[in-house]
């Protein structure tokens, strides 16, 4: 398969790239800086240089070209304004998705946060709140786009420890929970899953919530 990951040098969107890689998949890795080109082709994938904040979807678009799968794993960053969240967690999702459905590229993956659903608590932060706003808004669009074969994946809290290839892999909703959750879970381990529902397209139109557990991935996903 050719996957193209959109926000190609994060922390999951590496991982990734070094999974897919080694299992024989081509990957494209949008990314936003020249300089994270070299850690992207380390990874064995290959780099398009495109700001998501300010392409077209024409440009977009071309990266998808001949593609089976887009992935996107962007994010806005931890200090980002409320107007970036909004341009990098829900814009540019609507972008990526505009421009695959152009390319003609159906399979669509998502990577969310498993509070999305407490995006109106009052005990969570202001700077937290406006980033699962941003997320939510992207999920409505994705729930809303019939051309797309998508999947949303909701991880709990991210971490950069050794993955098990072991999880807690449960079916969300569209609303999300209500209370928020800390169980964590290890970026590897996240891109894991995502690598595994790239070869299942039978859990399209599903919303995922996953930590850290005991069951084996490809199991989690089985059930």
């Amino acid at each position: 398969m050719k996957i193209v990951i959109a926000g190609g040098h994060g922390k999951i969107a590496l991982r990734l790239t070094r999974l897919l890689v080694k299992r024989g998949d081509a990957v494209v890795g949008i990314v936003r800086d020249p300089r994270h080109v070299d850690d992207i082709t380390r990874a064995g994938g290959e780099a398009v240089v495109l700001d998501l904040e300010r392409a077209t979807v024409d440009e977009v678009a071309a990266t998808l070209v001949g593609a089976d799968a887009a992935v996107f794993s962007a994010g806005s960053g931890n200090s980002a304004t409320a107007e970036r969240r909004d341009r990098m967690d829900r814009a540019a999702v609507v972008l990526v998705m505009d421009a695959a459905e152009r390319a003609g590229v159906r399979r669509f993956l998502h990577v969310s946060s498993i509070n999305v659903g407490c995006a109106d608590d009052r005990g969570i932060g202001e700077g937290y709140a406006v980033y699962l706003r941003a997320k939510r808004a992207a999920e409505q669009h994705i729930f809303a786009r019939d051309g797309l074969a998508w999947t949303v994946l909701r991880p709990g809290v991210l971490t950069d420890g050794r993955g098990e290839g072991t999880v807690e892999l449960t079916v969300g909703d569209v609303v999300g929970p209500k209370v928020a959750r800390f169980d964590q879970v290890a970026r590897e381990d996240v891109a894991a899953v995502l690598g595994a529902l790239l070869d299942r397209p039978d859990t399209a139109g599903r919303i995922y919530v996953v930590v850290g557990g005991e069951t084996p991935i490809d199991q989690a996903i089985a059930h």
